[in-house]
């Protein structure tokens, strides 16, 4: 398995690196936001929906 992990401040083109990196190679992206935008719609951003977030982070 090959992991890349992209870490670094907000608004600084992570997600666009990522895209990126997913074209050019066979890796598939899963951003942070992914977690989000398919917990919240379930759970509504609760307590519980965070705690989940951070389990799946």
């Amino acid at each position: 398995m090959k992991l890349v992990i992209i870490f670094g401040p907000q608004a600084v083109g992570k997600m666009t690196v990522g895209h990126e990196l997913e074209k050019t190679t066979n890796l598939k992206l899963f951003h942070n936001h992914m977690t989000i935008e398919w917990l919240a719609p379930l759970f509504g951003f609760s307590q519980d929906m965070w705690r989940l977030v951070n389990k799946f982070r």
